[in-house]
């Protein structure tokens, strides 16, 4: 009887000290009520939503739209100063500066032959580097989707460098391919002369498109890993039992029901690919000469690290390239949607 009073006092003791505790959670809880309540009794339910997602549209207007508006206003201004209360209007002068060419084609043509030569080497940088990635990332999750020995371990071996900042990735390679460095260390040991890659205009170009492919690929072999694995298994039983041949399964199959995934990939190694600065910036810093300089290297230059900066040319210059970008991905998209409307249509 002893044991029993003790241990129903001890339960009251518990619930009295869980009561006290939940009278700070309850007065919080009904602090909140009141608000919501009144929102939902003066806007409905559209309104809740709307108040839920202000935080978001909040840091979104503030972080995102206002730059971009501050930018689209430094690019109808002109002069050196940085203030844009200290900066004359010009209205669309630095477009037209931007567009004033003999022949595109021939950025020594062009009044800023720089931007030129930064659009054509991002022209051949995305041409390049988005064919590859895509191949690249496509094959790796292929074999990584089979039944391999350490497939975890294989896995986090191709997503690591995704892990490292663009700097540390820029110095890694900057080191292996330095003159010294432990690429031409390798080749001497065969009996090769020692090369200076990235004072090579070719090799150079070719350095930047090979190191972003291996600092990103690993990301975007993720996205399409987990599209791979989303494909229903009884397809491919039901292509095997009919003695489909790999090719007409990977045709039919797996790249149809792998699109969703794809596009996703295409347009996120796109936009990674037109905005393309820091690892090449450490890894060459837009040498030799403007082999490797592009676009996002250009405005950083034009805007801030140049002795005669010109912040409206560089903010034109952004603005163009966020066109673009929009462009491209409206394309993509349009193409996406047009294409599933046809499968729906069969």
């Amino acid at each position: 009887m002893a044991e029993i009073s003790r241990q129903t006092s001890q339960r009251r003791i518990g619930q009295s000290l869980g009561e006290t505790a939940m009278v700070p959670v309850s007065l919080a809880m009904g602090l909140i009520d009141a608000p919501l309540r009144w929102v939902q009794k003066t806007f409905g339910l559209g309104g809740m939503a709307a108040f839920f997602l202000l935080p978001n549209m909040l840091i979104f207007g503030i972080f995102v739209l206002l730059p971009f508006f501050i930018n689209f206003a430094y690019s109808m201004t002109g002069g050196t100063a940085l203030f844009l209360s200290d900066r004359t209007f010009v209205g669309v002068d630095q477009y037209a500066r931007l567009f004033d060419c003999a022949n595109y084609l021939n950025p020594n043509t062009c009044a800023e032959d720089t931007f030129w030569t930064a659009v054509s080497n991002t022209g051949w940088f995305v041409i390049l580097q988005v064919t590859l990635m895509i191949g690249f990332s496509l094959v790796t999750a292929l074999i990584l989707n089979r039944e391999l020995m350490a497939r975890s371990f294989w896995r986090a071996v191709f997503f690591f460098p995704v892990l490292l900042s663009p700097v540390v990735v820029g110095l890694i390679w900057k080191w292996i391919l330095q003159r010294q460095g432990l690429l031409n260390f390798g080749l001497f040991g065969f009996g090769f002369e020692p090369h200076v890659w990235l004072n090579d205009r070719n090799w150079a170009f070719a350095a930047t498109v090979g190191v972003s492919i291996w600092a990103h690929m690993g990301f975007y072999t993720l996205i399409i890993l987990a599209g791979l694995q989303a494909i229903p298994k009884d397809l491919y039983e039901a292509a095997e039992m009919d003695g489909t041949r790999a090719m007409r399964v990977f045709t039919r199959i797996t790249l149809p029901l792998l699109m969703p995934n794809l596009l996703v990939v295409i347009v996120l190694v796109l936009i990674r690919a037109v905005q393309i600065f820091d690892e090449v910036y450490v890894l060459t810093g837009g040498g030799p000469g403007t082999s490797t300089l592009f676009v996002t290297q250009y405005i950083y230059e034009t805007g801030f690290a140049a002795q005669l900066r010109n912040p409206g040319l560089a903010a034109a210059a952004s603005i163009l390239m966020g066109l673009v970008l929009v462009v491209l991905t409206l394309v993509q998209l349009g193409l996406s949607r047009s294409r599933d409307k046809k499968g729906a249509r069969k």
